[in-house]
């Protein structure tokens, strides 16, 4: 059955038991969020503190957010129209002037985050409301329901861009909960009603394929920063060993990810009788801990490559195993969700990376990766050997 845009609309067409490709423009559009999770990255290893981690994953919650939250429209309009192909462009200049604002978002260019932020948020959810208008009257609804929501929250957004020191971050992380509680909530407004995950029809495998290459997408940044800083070491035993040691572990993450976990999720949510709760628990919510974790290993990687030897430092500790922790953790409750279990190899990983904690007092930073990475290449070839790609 195939659902075509009234004349005018700007919807996605789409024909039943076909998969809807992402096109060039949304992958071109994901560019822009290659150099902010750099940032990201590059901020945490110049300010690693507990004030620091609280920071970046801050950032990192408020860039997922402007990414998912165009995904979910871009599965609904059909970026190939020039319409929605202008404002994919409107929102990648906002949104590289938000990345480049990253390194001073809690100094100097905090104005210049939250505004660019506001923009893309705000002016996404008025474009889509009025594209949905007479195409599709239940979303055209939720999408007011949206803007309302986003409507309060750049008020905080603002306020702390306006603010400095810790009155910002709180007021920002008032704003950015109210963002990660509206789909939760159902974007509940009174005398408008809340929103259902069965209005939510989004063509699933499309989504699913949307977040499956921005894991490409962090997990190619975790190599650009392992072969800049590998790049200027002299060619050593111990630097190569710690450079193959980055490289494997990019690969050990990518297979426990994409051999059974990112295909099954894609056949379950595109066979879904509800698709939407699929996507607002496991592909809204849950990408974002895989993200964080790539995040950890590229910065752990770094600290190692640069100082393979010697004493284990607290940070660099906190960042190889977190890292790990925060990758498997999210995918097993990805898993979980689109599996209906909990992966035993995966419980069996993080149990691992607790054991190894302590080991940090001991053993040299090179030596604590290399364990952190046999247990992620323990870890994906369990579930390569238990299970098999068709059994999803």
């Amino acid at each position: 059955m195939t659902r075509s845009a009234k004349p005018g609309a700007l919807l996605r067409e789409r024909v039943e038991h076909q998969h809807a490709r992402v096109s060039y423009v949304e992958l071109f559009f994901d560019l822009v969020f290659v150099f902010a999770i750099t940032q990201i990255s590059h901020t945490l290893l110049e300010h690693f503190s507990g004030l620091g981690l609280a920071q970046a994953a801050f950032l990192l919650g408020a860039v997922w957010w402007v990414w998912i939250y165009t995904s979910w429209v871009t599965n609904w309009l059909d970026p190939e129209q020039a319409p929605v192909r202008l404002m994919l462009f409107v929102l990648m200049l906002f949104g590289l002037i938000m990345s480049c604002s990253v390194p001073g978002a809690f100094g100097s260019s905090g104005l210049a985050f939250a505004g660019a932020y506001v923009a893309i948020q705000l002016g996404r959810s008025l474009f889509t409301t009025a594209s949905l208008k007479d195409a599709s009257p239940t979303n055209y609804r939720n999408f007011q329901r949206i803007t309302i929501w986003l409507s309060v929250s750049a008020l905080f957004w603002i306020a702390g861009g306006l603010s400095e020191g810790n009155l910002r971050f709180g007021l920002w992380i008032i704003a950015l909960g109210i963002e990660y509680a509206g789909p939760a909530l159902g974007f509940h407004v009174i005398g408008l009603g809340r929103s259902m995950t069965t209005d939510w029809d989004v063509e699933g495998g499309h989504l699913a394929e949307r977040c499956a290459l921005f894991i490409i997408i962090a997990l190619g940044e975790s190599i650009l920063i392992t072969g800049a800083t590998a790049a200027k070491l002299p060619v050593t035993g111990v630097n190569l060993t710690a450079f193959l040691n980055s490289f494997v572990s990019s690969v050990a993450m990518w297979w426990i990810y994409f051999h059974i976990g990112a295909e099954r999720g894609s056949h379950v949510i595109a066979h879904a009788s509800d698709p939407g709760r699929i996507a607002r628990i496991a592909y809204t919510y849950l990408h974002v801990l895989l993200v964080a974790g790539i995040i950890l290993v590229a910065v752990g990687d770094e600290l190692v490559i640069a100082h393979a030897l010697g004493h284990t430092d607290a940070k660099t500790a906190i960042a190889v195993v977190a890292g790990p922790a925060f990758y498997l953790l999210g995918n097993l409750l990805f898993k979980r969700v689109t599996g209906g279990w909990y992966p035993l190899s995966h419980l069996v990983g993080l149990g691992l990376l607790a054991l190894l904690v302590p080991a940090w007092t001991v053993l040299p930073p090179l030596g604590f990766s290399l364990t952190a990475t046999a247990i992620l290449i323990l870890v994906a070839a369990w579930e390569a050997i238990s299970l098999r790609p068709n059994e999803i």
